[in-house]
């Protein structure tokens, strides 16, 4: 299922912005930026968000910067005196050729960046990794509530297609039995003119054959495995937990019984509830790739 998430934050001299994007996808791939300089952290955060989903294509972003407000500053001693000096110098020759030169403040100083130095970035990130992953929780719940309410709304659609499925299905029993008398007498038809145009013919091995193809045409497995698969989607999109895989499963047992009562139809109706059948199950098909 698609969702989206996204949080920002700030602390131990840094700020953050946590956003999670997802798209569906058959199997679960896990994609993740996060900076490689903490570490443990993307180890952690694969391992918080593996626990929570089964199945998508997701990607985890951690954009972190240094706050400059409140990283500690050190001066370059030796590259202001170089400094100094040269102002001294420009000052000097200015002043022999009569040039007015504006004073130059301390501020003016620190504005070339050779003159100061941010304190070296602290080799130990265990508090900071505490905090990230501490702020990563309620973005990665947001996240899957996205989900969650997508999930709601997708199961309605389902359930309408199992519906749907269940009312052909039984329809399809209505016609295979209605077809059952016709079925019959041209069983019998057939056999009569065998009989008529054939010498020393086994009518008992004709009788045979007819009564396998009988057999043969006969729906009332299909309509019964329909049944239960009708009844097995209903009891998994009731159910707690992940059941894409199972639903996609199921939906190809659908197709298969589906394709078959086709084969088997015999009759117009048949064969148009088997078509209505299979436009069905390919529209659950497509939805089902979107579930948990």
């Amino acid at each position: 299922m698609t969702g989206f998430a996204a949080k920002t934050g700030e602390g131990q001299g840094y700020a953050w912005q946590w956003d999670i994007r997802g798209v569906n996808a058959k199997g679960f791939d896990l994609r993740l930026r996060i900076p490689d300089w903490i570490e443990g952290l993307e180890q952690s955060i694969k391992a918080t968000a593996s626990k929570k989903m089964v199945r998508g294509s997701i990607n985890i972003n951690l954009r972190l910067t240094r706050d400059e407000a409140t990283v500690p500053i050190e001066i370059n001693t030796d590259q202001l005196n170089k400094l100094l000096d040269a102002i001294a110098h420009i000052e000097a020759q200015a002043n022999r050729a009569d040039v007015p030169l504006a004073n130059v403040s301390a501020f003016d100083l620190l504005q070339h960046k050779s003159v100061y130095q941010a304190v070296a970035q602290t080799s130990d990130t265990t508090q900071l990794k505490a905090l990230l992953l501490e702020d990563f929780k309620p973005v990665l719940d947001d996240f899957l509530n996205a989900r969650q309410s997508e999930g709601a709304a997708l199961q309605h659609v389902l359930e309408n297609h199992i519906t749907q499925i269940a009312t052909l299905t039984d329809q399809a029993a209505i016609a295979a039995k209605a077809r059952q008398g016709d079925a019959a007498e041209a069983l019998k038809t057939a056999l009569a003119r065998v009989l008529e145009n054939t010498d020393n013919v086994d009518e008992a091995r004709v009788t045979q054959e007819l009564a396998l193809l009988a057999v043969k045409a006969d729906i009332t497995e299909e309509i019964d495995r329909l049944k239960a698969h009708v009844d097995a989607a209903r009891d998994l999109l009731a159910a707690d937990g992940p059941v894409g895989r199972k639903l996609d499963f199921l939906s190809q047992e659908f197709n298969r019984e589906a394709n078959t009562l086709c084969s088997k139809s015999g009759s117009v109706d048949l064969t148009r509830i088997g078509l209505d059948l299979k436009a069905v199950i390919d529209q659950m098909r497509e939805q089902v790739q979107n579930v948990e």
